[in-house]
């Protein structure tokens, strides 16, 4: 299959290599989770994992197949061949701007977002909970690009002003250390009509899960009984995640300082307020103003809330 004209920058750094993806044979019906970070990834990933489970037989795997991740343990050879060996339909993982993932018309992508202020409260948890193995895994796995992951130094509003103002690649001007959030939502929201892409919201999850999981379902074409959402909805609480992935034996442990507990940390949002200045968060409306039209800004801060306000 060619490779999409849609793809004209290459992401490389300490943790994402984009041309990973040039491996990766797809198939009709494939399913690709991608955001930026922290904005509900993991748990979306769950709730296909367990739709797919219901009706095609699928297992879980015991980690997400995140092509565009360059460290170690990942291997990608042995990725691309578990995924061509399955019989069902797959589910992928991606952090990669619409400029960087191969957008294929048979190809199923749904981007998740959220308010950028709860993206960052996340992230300070994520970055702290890195272990001496994380940082070996982001700085001495062989062909990183660029300069290394620095460690946290534990100072939150020194993160919140580099994260607004720096980017990492020279295209970006928000998301240092990682790579841009704003950016990210931004390259996707032109497609948000598109018939293979589906938004969805950290929010509207919180607010609603039932009617998401409905939503997901129909996505990629797939009817459940209101018993089957009922079951995915009660499997899908961050407790039971975490829970979940304890019980596997805690693959997180490695790169997590406490790890399963670590990362499915508290996943609520507006812990900002209480940390953030109103100086700090003029940053933030600056950087919104430069990179966000005004209908993805207040669909990536409110979610489905913020259409019902518009049609009001």
């Amino acid at each position: 299959m060619s490779w999409p004209a849609n793809v004209t920058r290459t992401y490389q750094n300490h943790t994402i290599d984009s041309t990973r993806w040039r491996g990766f044979e797809p198939r009709g019906g494939d399913v690709i989770v991608t955001t930026s970070y922290k904005s509900g990834t993991t748990w979306t990933l769950g709730l296909l994992y367990q739709i797919v489970a219901l009706k095609e037989g699928m297992t879980p795997p015991p980690m997400d197949y995140w092509l565009d991740a360059r460290m170690f343990p990942v291997d990608l050879e042995q990725q691309l061949a578990e995924l061509a060996a399955m019989p069902h339909r797959r589910v992928l993982k991606s952090h990669l701007a619409a400029d960087g993932l191969p957008i294929w018309p048979d190809v199923r992508y749904v981007v998740v977002g959220r308010d950028p202020r709860d993206v960052f409260m996340s992230l300070v948890n994520h970055y702290e909970q890195f272990t001496d193995i994380a940082y070996a895994a982001f700085n001495e796995t062989p062909g990183r690009v660029g300069d290394p992951m620095p460690r946290y130094d534990g100072d939150v509003h020194a993160l919140w002003r580099n994260w607004m103002t720096r980017g990492w690649f020279d295209w970006e001007s928000e998301g240092w250390p990682m790579w841009g959030n704003m950016h990210h939502i931004a390259t996707w929201w032109p497609l948000r009509n598109h018939p293979n892409v589906l938004f969805m919201h950290y929010a509207d999850l919180k607010t609603d899960l039932p009617a998401q999981i409905q939503r997901l379902a129909r996505f990629i074409g797939i009817d459940l009984t209101a018993e089957e959402i009922a079951a995915v909805t009660a499997a899908s609480s961050i407790d039971a995640m975490r829970e979940g992935a304890i019980a596997a034996g805690d693959p997180l442990a490695g790169f997590f300082r406490d790890g399963a507990r670590g990362f499915f940390f508290k996943g609520t949002n507006q812990r900002w307020r209480s940390v953030l200045s109103e100086e700090e968060l003029g940053l933030y409306e600056a950087a919104k103003t430069r990179l966000l039209p005004a209908d993805c800004a207040r669909w990536l801060e409110q979610g489905a809330h913020a259409s019902a306000a518009a049609a009001d």
